[in-house]
């Protein structure tokens, strides 16, 4: 290989925005395999998931698949999926210094690396005081997310366990469109109702999609018809 090309030596001389996503994850793996380089087993990686492109599919592939490649082993896969949780972890953090409740868009950016690549729906509710800021989180469901599966009731226990004065419900669609289902309506507005009745107001319910967002706050589907939000 080139001087040039080796990822060492092109981040020296050009920064390690001049790297490819071949580059970048070579760096990390640092070795190769007998008769693979570095930079050909991060390709080899890269091309493991087929319905995402290029550094996305880190997110998509398990331990287990990643150890399906020649040339990984449970090391360099953990390696392998901690890069993608730091990814996530650098963008939520970028984004908590904009959030503003009373913005939909920017929960939706604290929220949109962290959930936009999970494969299975859940729901996170947020928990706010009285000057609406953020007291905690919890996750109330993971798999879908119905009426049958997530209780108001547990709902307001996290609520009440946390002292919260409002609260917002986040969850995601696997599909990438967040529009919300018939299903998503149904639930939401029996939540609203709950929350109501003990004076803990639901805020607004944000579907996460693939950078896409919907507010039901935003789209007035918030509440039972004929009623008034809180």
């Amino acid at each position: 290989m080139p001087p040039q090309e080796r990822p060492y030596e092109k981040c020296l001389l050009e920064g390690p925005e001049a790297l490819s996503d071949r580059q970048l994850l070579a760096v990390i793996l640092r070795s190769g395999v007998s008769g693979s380089s570095a930079v050909a087993l991060a390709g080899s990686v890269l091309e493991k998931c087929p319905h995402a492109e290029g550094l996305l599919g880190i997110h998509h592939l398990s331990l287990a698949q990643l150890t399906e490649i020649r040339g990984i082993g449970t090391v360099k896969a953990i390696q392998i999926k901690c890069i993608g949780e730091l990814s996530k972890r650098i963008a939520a953090r970028s984004a908590r210094k904009l959030l503003d409740f009373g913005s939909p868009d920017t929960i939706a950016e604290y929220y949109m690396e962290r959930m936009r690549h999970e494969e299975q729906e859940q729901m996170v509710c947020m928990m706010l005081n009285t000057k609406n800021q953020l007291l905690g989180e919890e996750q109330i469901s993971r798999g879908t997310v119905n009426a049958s599966l997530v209780s108001p009731r547990d709902l307001l226990l996290a609520a009440l366990k946390h002292h919260a004065v409002h609260i917002i419900l986040i969850h995601n669609h696997p599909s990438g469109n967040p529009e919300p289902s018939r299903e998503d309506i149904v639930l939401t507005r029996r939540i609203w109702s709950a929350c109501q009745l003990v004076d803990i107001p639901l805020l607004d319910h944000i579907v996460i999609g693939d950078h896409r967002y919907v507010s039901f706050r935003e789209e007035g589907l918030l509440c039972p018809a004929g009623t008034q939000e809180g």
